[in-house]
């Protein structure tokens, strides 16, 4: 029965099926940021709403 324990949450998730539908789901939250790193985010800026003049401005005054 302590393996049968090992298996499930106090809630009664099961852990294998858990790990095995995250396997499945695709890029992690890491997976992305290492992508994001490697590439510079290329054809991305239309997702975001950083003003990138604003931001180097500010970075050449410290």
């Amino acid at each position: 029965m302590k393996q049968q324990d090992q298996m499930f949450t106090v809630a009664g998730t099961n852990i294998a099926e858990v790990k095995k539908l995250n396997q499945e789901s695709g890029l992690s939250y890491n997976e992305v940021y290492a992508l994001l790193a490697k590439t510079g985010g290329k054809g991305t800026s239309i997702y975001s709403d950083t003003n990138r003049e604003k931001i180097r401005a500010k970075l050449n005054h410290q």
